[in-house]
């Protein structure tokens, strides 16, 4: 009896080594978007893109950012395995200040909280520093 409890241990054990779980997996291209510097007023969107390589659909149940000035848009059903989405990220390009924020993905993959970032500076070309470079020199000019 002992023998046969014995066999059949080992027979599970080996039989759910063997069970691949089926696990959806988001790769993405870069995690940081990096604006560089840009005008008040311009173009505040950028993408992430990503692609599924599990083997499991992937479904991104929820896309927060750290603040109110950055919309992140995630999308809407499930991305097959293989298949390629994206998430779009909005900043608000009135606000003149340096862009350091983070966008957080909550998913069904293996990992399932991934945090992605953006960064640049805004400016407003109508507004001069006195802390900017000259071209030339006090003694050029």
């Amino acid at each position: 009896m002992k023998n046969l409890i014995a066999i059949l241990f080992v027979g599970m054990l080996s039989i759910s080594a063997f069970a691949q779980e089926k696990v959806a997996k988001i790769e993405f291209k870069t995690d940081v978007i990096d604006y560089g510097i840009i005008e008040k007023g311009a173009d505040g969107v950028r993408v992430f893109e990503f692609t599924n390589t599990g083997n499991a659909p992937l479904i991104i149940t929820k896309v927060s950012s750290t603040c109110g000035c950055t919309i992140p848009k995630k999308p809407e059903g499930p991305i097959l395995p293989g298949d390629k989405g994206e998430i779009q990220v909005k900043y608000n390009t009135q606000l003149v200040n340096p862009i350091r924020k983070t966008i957080t993905v909550i998913s069904n993959a293996d990992t399932p909280t991934i945090a992605l970032k953006i960064k640049g500076d805004v400016i407003d070309p109508s507004k001069t520093s006195v802390l900017e470079k000259k071209d030339r020199s006090l003694m050029e000019q």
